[in-house]
């Protein structure tokens, strides 16, 4: 890399502790002399500098250049310039951190995508269909199941019990405000709702708003390979790693990819099992 400046007089290397750590950064261009191999200049030139694109062993962490800088006009002597070069174990933990990114936002959407399936009703009766109701509590909205106790007495109802009893008009509200589309019975202690027979028009319904879930988690999905992808791409442009790594880790990362795209797939056949089910 060009610099607006040109070094001269001799290059030293200093030897640090051992072990040697794993460099990046290569030696190239010197003869073992000061001479330029590619313009037989004796002018020490940084540019001759260059990152590997595949690892090498220098005798210490950082190389340490005596030099004579002329900038402008001006000479500056007995100057100390300190090029540090990464190393392969912080290489390694960059990439592990992108990892650990990668798959742990991807889990997450596999969850959101459950909760969401979960959200929506078959034929039977389940808890989980009141994860998304909220109700204005004390004039702040809480998750309905934070503030009662639901239960499946059978497989056509639910039992909402609060632990509040001043709460049960709130909860009716925002029950009755959802698109469940179902009418719940207050009786003052409890409410009890039941769940009507869904018809083969509802059933199909259903099922394209679960196809769209189903895409919608195969997007998010791609973007957090996309963001994967740019940060390696850094990486890359950083010079710390090559091309070759950069292809063999955006294969990983398809296949990983890949992977959940097939688990949203399990999760939306399963649901629509579950729907088309009469």
């Amino acid at each position: 890399m060009a610099t607006p400046f040109s070094a001269t007089a001799s290059i030293r290397r200093s030897l640090f502790q051992n072990p040697p750590p794993k460099s990046l950064l290569s030696l190239r261009d010197y003869n073992g002399g000061l001479n330029c191999v590619k313009c037989g200049s004796i002018t020490a030139h940084l540019c001759s500098w260059k990152s590997a694109s595949n690892y090498v062993r220098l005798n210490r962490q950082a190389l340490v250049i005596s030099t004579q800088l002329s900038v402008s006009g001006n000479v500056f002597k007995n100057r100390r310039l300190v090029v540090r070069a990464a190393t392969i174990e912080e290489i390694e933990a960059e990439k592990t951190l992108i990892e650990k990114d990668v798959k742990a936002r991807m889990e997450k959407t596999i969850d959101t995508v459950r909760s969401n399936f979960n959200s929506i009703r078959t034929g039977r009766s389940n808890p989980a269909m009141l994860d998304k109701i909220e109700v204005e509590y004390y004039g702040s909205p809480v998750s309905l199941k934070s503030i009662a106790q639901i239960s499946t007495p059978d497989a056509s109802s639910l039992l909402v019990q609060p632990y509040d009893k001043s709460s049960l008009k709130s909860i009716e509200k925002a029950i009755v405000n959802s698109d469940l589309g179902m009418t719940p019975n207050n009786d003052g202690e409890v409410i009890r709702l039941t769940l009507p027979q869904l018809t083969s028009e509802r059933r199909k319904e259903l099922s394209k708003v679960v196809a769209k879930q189903a895409e919608e988690g195969k997007v998010a999905v791609r973007n957090i390979r996309r963001d994967a992808l740019k940060a390696y791409e850094k990486l890359e442009k950083e010079k710390k790693l090559s091309e070759d790594n950069v292809k063999d880790l955006s294969s990983d990362l398809q296949k990983l990819t890949d992977d959940y795209m097939k688990k949203i797939d399990v999760l939306y056949k399963q649901k629509e099992k579950e729907l088309l089910k009469v």
